[in-house]
């Protein structure tokens, strides 16, 4: 894992990167006690305190929530108000978010919070930070929010973690939540006004898991490019389609790069065998067209990390209080439409991935096109009892299909909820969703395209001539050998996914 990266809270922004690495436990986070930053957490909070004492009717502090914010409510009766929204909003449903997910998640609540605008106080950061280092994870159902007054009821549950109510996970254990903050020696946090709603009030979690979707997308995209390498070897493939001047003349930058690591993986030191057949005067769209193909993701995620970076840096509860005036400002930083839009992008963009990879699986197992492959890319020396990788091209098939099904965005079914209230939302959460599903996916997909093209790879012979190509390959058959007689795969195949979704550096150096 490497030597931990202290972080900074206050006053700067943290990167996509950043989060992730606090999400994957390979950083921890410090508060900042910069002068500056102390001062203007603490004007924002006597904002909040100033308001109050006038009396002015402040949203979801001395008013009920939602379409009850017409009820008033006694400044002395607010703490016990905000408790019941803790209980109310516990309806949470679904399997729990993944614990990468809610970590992600923590980290934008902090940084949301740390901009001095929400009216709490240091306190309250110093518990989110403490419990985010010491690896209390709260359990949040994965099912509840619609993405606008931000993740209410998945927030609700780090709130009532922070009070000691009901479960987190914490060393690999599922636990009650009182029974992980005594293990990890943290105490249940007291709320103070406004602090539960400036918590729960925000598109932190659909933030959270955008972040971990898109650094995923970026491994899945090396992982679709060493594929795609390993099939144009193994099909004796035309490296000339990537040649730096046709991405000059179309100047896409992420396509560029795309292009750029295939001539890398495709560099050779020898003669290399490529097809002089003359239908192969140029290689099935599949093949050529990789570096326009995985370029758009490439492109889009440059604009998807800004995007996710600005909502993770953002003010985005309600009320906010005004550090400098004193004002109070009743918005809407709350709807996820940014996320929203980039994680719907992300899901189609992944599925054309898919869709990539298993059009080259195709032409690598029929004999009709894989230039000389035994069928199935089964060896000789297998005899006609085996059948290679026959089942697993049916698989990944069957996983692209549902990648692109569930490709569909989410945002434009926006409905009218809470009496009318929250009568347009963003649905951020659920595409963020969506799009962490089509990761875990596109891993497995990517895993067997891998596989089928290692096989492909040693079968065509010559790769000690492409020793960038041969290095992937290498870290390939650590975790799965060479397919002579036909096995159980599905072990290897998902080990292969995670290790796709969880180390960048797995087969890039």
């Amino acid at each position: 894992m490497g030597d931990l990266i202290e972080l900074k809270l206050g006053g700067t922004e943290l990167s996509v990167d950043d989060i992730v690495a606090l999400a994957e436990g390979r950083a921890r986070l410090r508060l900042s006690r910069d002068v500056a930053f102390v001062e203007r957490m603490e004007a924002s909070r006597k904002a909040l305190q100033t308001a109050m004492d006038s009396g002015a009717a402040i949203y979801g502090v001395t008013t009920g929530f939602g379409r009850a914010c017409g009820k008033r409510i006694e400044a002395e009766s607010t703490l016990e108000m905000t408790r019941n929204m803790t209980r109310f909003h516990g309806c949470g449903v679904g399997e729990p978010l993944p614990e990468i997910e809610v970590r992600a998640a923590m980290v934008c609540r902090l940084l949301s919070l740390a901009r001095g605008y929400s009216g709490v106080g240091l306190e309250l950061l110093q518990a989110l930070v403490d419990m985010l280092n010491a690896g209390v994870t709260p359990l949040i159902p994965s099912q509840g929010s619609v993405g606008a007054s931000g993740d209410l009821t998945p927030l609700n549950y780090l709130v009532a973690v922070m009070m000691g109510e009901r479960e987190a996970f914490y060393q690999g254990r599922r636990m009650a939540s009182a029974e992980a903050l005594e293990a990890a020696e943290l105490k249940p946090y007291e709320f103070q006004p406004k602090e539960v709603l400036a918590v729960m009030n925000g598109t932190s979690v659909m933030t959270g898991i955008a972040a971990v979707a898109c650094v995923r997308a970026e491994r899945l995209l090396e992982a679709a490019s060493c594929g795609a390498a390993l099939c144009v070897h193994a099909l004796a493939g035309h490296a000339h389609h990537f040649e730096k001047g046709v991405f000059e003349a179309k100047p896409f930058p992420g396509q560029a790069r795309v292009a750029a690591r295939l001539r890398e993986l495709l560099t050779a030191t020898g003669p290399v065998e490529e097809s002089q057949e003359p239908q192969w005067l140029q290689d099935p769209y599949s093949l050529r067209c990789t570096p326009q193909v995985l370029g758009v993701l490439a492109d889009a995620l440059d604009w998807m990390r800004p995007w996710i970076e600005c909502e993770a840096n953002s003010a985005n509860d309600n009320p906010l209080f005004d550090p400098e005036s004193g004002a109070v400002w009743t918005a809407g930083n709350f709807f996820g439409g940014h996320v929203a839009f980039a994680m719907d992008g992300l899901k189609a963009a992944l599925a054309r991935v898919a869709d990539l990879a298993d059009r080259q699986f195709a032409l690598l197992i029929d004999v009709r096109f894989s230039r000389g492959l035994p069928a199935d890319l089964v060896p000789e020396e297998a005899g006609n009892l085996h059948h290679g990788f026959k089942a697993i091209q049916i698989l990944t098939s069957s996983l692209a299909v549902e990648m692109a099904k569930d490709c569909m965005p989410a945002a434009v079914f926006s409905r009218s909820t809470e009496s009318h209230n929250q009568d347009t939302v963003s649905l951020g959460t659920i595409a963020a969703r969506d799009a962490s599903r089509l990761c875990l996916m596109g891993a497995r997909l990517l895993a067997t395209h891998l596989l089928a093209g290692a096989q492909a790879a040693e079968l065509r012979g010559g790769l000690e001539q492409r020793p960038a190509l041969a290095d992937c390959l290498r870290r390939i058959r650590e975790h799965a050998s060479f397919m002579v007689a036909d096995r159980v795969m599905d072990a290897e195949i998902e080990e292969l996914a995670q290790l796709l979704l969880e180390r960048r550096s797995f087969l890039a150096n």
